[in-house]
């Protein structure tokens, strides 16, 4: 099969020839159809993830048909078009992963490939309005959104009669998209910031109440002024994936006993954060990270049920990887970033 390995950081990216893997106990042998890019397998490139181990093909996000199943797997898989869970191993605690947990794409070998053998656990049917490269746009992004959206911050939890005003910071990457859309899907009036007008605007067009641009100097004032002004213009929740020291006006805009969720930190460290604003509005503040097999599957259901179609920037072929890591790593996208498998165009 093609595959696009990585066999050592700073190092581009390679399109071989590899061995297709034999599904084992439990297993199956999925023909991938699509594979979507995450800034994670941008961080690996650049050696600035955590417990790098390479040679290693990357790619978490993966659509496709099962072609094979492994000893203890029912046939009736075989045929099947799938969207593949990629957090692997959560275990037995929802609040925390536990020790043996990973995510697929490093250090097992991913989803950049024309084959990946999987733990059927990790299976979901395809959602039928879902094209190949649409499914393929779900899984990493689409779980860490909901997990902080839904289960962290508790969205509607408090009283599903009350319509929550959501902040999301940084519209244009994948999980921020996401976000939006579960919450709009929900019933939220969200808002969102961009340093781009132009994100803004498509962001406006994916349901969004409005938003503002983040690079103004005032940009807490004048967006609380546009959402009611007062003690009306704060927000119930707000998601946030950039960090650094933007996140101290984050503190100013949500409402007293509001909530934050934050799974990036693209901007840097928290800094400049006044604890009194924190325990005198009575603040939740809450890390996140990917998310445990139950969520994932109300993650799909959801999209089902509301019929949701991820928002796609661009489709490179697998021969492309590489073209398609520099646009990622550019910043400019608005969506996921997805790679087409066809084994006639890939050779």
């Amino acid at each position: 099969m093609k595959a696009i390995l990585l066999a050592e950081t700073h190092q581009p990216l390679q399109h071989i020839d590899a061995p297709i893997p034999v599904p084992g106990p439990g297993e199956v042998l999925v023909n991938l159809r699509a594979a979507a890019l995450n800034h994670r397998d941008v961080f690996v490139q650049k050696g600035l993830y955590p417990g790098i181990k390479l040679p290693v093909i990357l790619g978490s996000d993966g659509a496709g048909v099962v072609t094979e199943v492994g000893p203890g797997v029912d046939p009736v898989w075989i045929g099947r078009e799938v969207v593949i869970n990629c957090s692997l191993n959560w275990g037995p605690n929802p609040k925390f992963y536990g020790a043996d947990f990973r995510i697929l794409g490093m250090p097992d070998n991913g989803t950049f490939a024309e084959y990946v053998a999987i733990h059927v656990k990790y299976l979901h049917n395809k959602a039928s309005h879902l094209s190949f490269e649409q499914a393929a746009a779900l899984p990493l992004a689409g779980v860490t959104a909901w997990r902080a959206l839904m289960s962290r911050a508790g969205l509607h939890a408090a009283d599903s009669n009350v319509r929550e005003k959501v902040l999301i910071t940084g519209i244009g990457g994948g999980a921020a998209l996401f976000a939006l859309q579960f919450a709009v899907g929900a019933g939220a009036e969200v808002w969102v910031t961009s340093g781009s007008e132009e994100k803004l605007e498509k962001a406006k067009a994916l349901g969004a109440t409005g938003g503002v641009n983040y690079r103004e100097p005032d940009w807490v004032k004048t967006l609380m002024v546009q959402t009611g002004g007062g003690r009306a213009g704060y927000f119930d929740v707000i998601i946030d994936s950039a960090g650094g020291p933007g996140f101290a006006k984050l503190i100013d805009a949500v409402a007293p006993g509001g909530r934050i969720a934050i799974f990036g930190g693209t901007t840097g460290n928290l800094t400049d954060i006044a604890p009194s604003k924190v325990f005198f509005k009575q603040l939740n503040i809450f890390g996140s990270t990917m998310g445990t097999e139950r969520e994932f599957a109300d993650m799909i259901g959801f999209v089902k049920e509301k019929q949701l179609v991820p928002v796609i920037d661009a489709i490179f072929l697998l021969a492309e990887a590489e073209q398609a890591f520099q646009r990622m790593n550019e910043g400019k996208q608005f969506g996921k970033i997805v790679l087409k498998i066809d084994e006639q165009q890939n050779v």
